[in-house]
């Protein structure tokens, strides 16, 4: 054997070592209860709404499900290269097969059997966490408007306080220094409350993304939609628009506070009362019921 063989051939034991190390520490550190491996990598904990935990669960197992189909598919091509390489001594192509019936119908019907599974779950989460709370415990109405927010409170405290208030956002000046993420506008939610979340828009298409909720809904000028959750972990979290809406999308940014109930009635308590509705909307036609259903006037 030449010198060069046997270098090929060590450096080839030693990158199979190598992954081989990578995999093991891969798997030991997953392992750990508080990886980001465990949720997939996902923003957040799986604790963090009431709805986290079923989409990370979906997240990763889709992950596995689809991990396993990959190595299999690379299994049965490598092994086809292997089995049908061409031999040493053969000239022209490899020996061609006929066609195998229940071969191409099994390749048919796998793929159709795990679109359907991969459907089924899909369908049973969505459905789960969108599914409306008949009596919310609070129901806040956020406006996407180029480039900030606006949002009303509708709320019932403990003590049997009602509130309507609202309050209002300014648009983030991104300026590259620290201390902007103090300066945004904050949504106030109380922690471990049913909370209808309806969104909509003052002018163009934006989207309501917290990712540590892991959830996120547009909102389409002359529509509402509906986010349904229970924030479980007090803390600070980062939102955002997801929908390129304009020059100033990237500055279109917010903070969600959730808090305990004393926290959260105190800051009610230093909001306006009132609602601001959709006469502040830009596109004027769109409080025109008529013009929305096509009615005549």
């Amino acid at each position: 054997m030449s010198s060069s063989q046997k270098q090929t051939g060590s450096f080839s034991r030693t990158a199979k070592s190598l992954a081989l190390a990578g995999v093991a520490l891969l798997v030991l550190t997953a392992c750990a209860e508080d990886h980001p491996a465990r949720r997939g990598w996902l923003p957040g904990n799986r604790d963090t709404t009431s709805n986290t935990a079923e989409v990370t669960d979906l997240w990763v197992n889709s992950w596995i499900a689809a991990l396993a189909v990959g190595v299999l598919t690379w299994g049965l091509m490598l092994w086809c290269m292997v089995a049908y390489r061409r031999r040493k001594g053969e000239t022209g192509y490899p020996r061609q097969l006929a066609y195998n019936i229940p071969l191409e119908i099994m390749y048919t019907l796998v793929p159709l059997v795990m679109v359907a599974v991969f459907f089924f779950y899909t369908d049973q989460v969505q459905r789960s966490i969108d599914e409306p709370y008949e009596d919310p415990d609070m129901t806040i109405e956020v406006y996407g408007k180029q480039w900030s927010w606006d949002w009303n409170y509708t709320y019932t405290s403990a003590d049997g306080t009602d509130y309507e208030v609202y309050d209002t956002g300014v648009q983030a000046h991104l300026t590259g220094e620290e201390g902007v993420q103090e300066t945004l506008p904050t949504i106030y939610l109380p922690v471990d409350h049913d909370i209808t979340f309806e969104l909509k828009s003052r002018d163009v298409i934006h989207s309501f993304w917290v990712p540590a909720f892991l959830q996120k809904r547009d909102m389409v000028p002359g529509r509402t939609t509906y986010i349904y959750l229970n924030p479980q972990e007090t803390g600070v979290f980062d939102g955002k628009c997801a929908e390129l809406c304009g020059e100033y999308h990237s500055e279109m940014l917010f903070n969600v506070a959730v808090v305990e109930e004393d926290e959260f009635t105190n800051y009610l308590d230093g909001l306006e009362e009132g609602h601001l509705g959709d006469e502040y909307n830009r596109n004027v036609n769109l409080h025109d019921s008529d013009v929305l259903t096509g009615g005549d006037d």
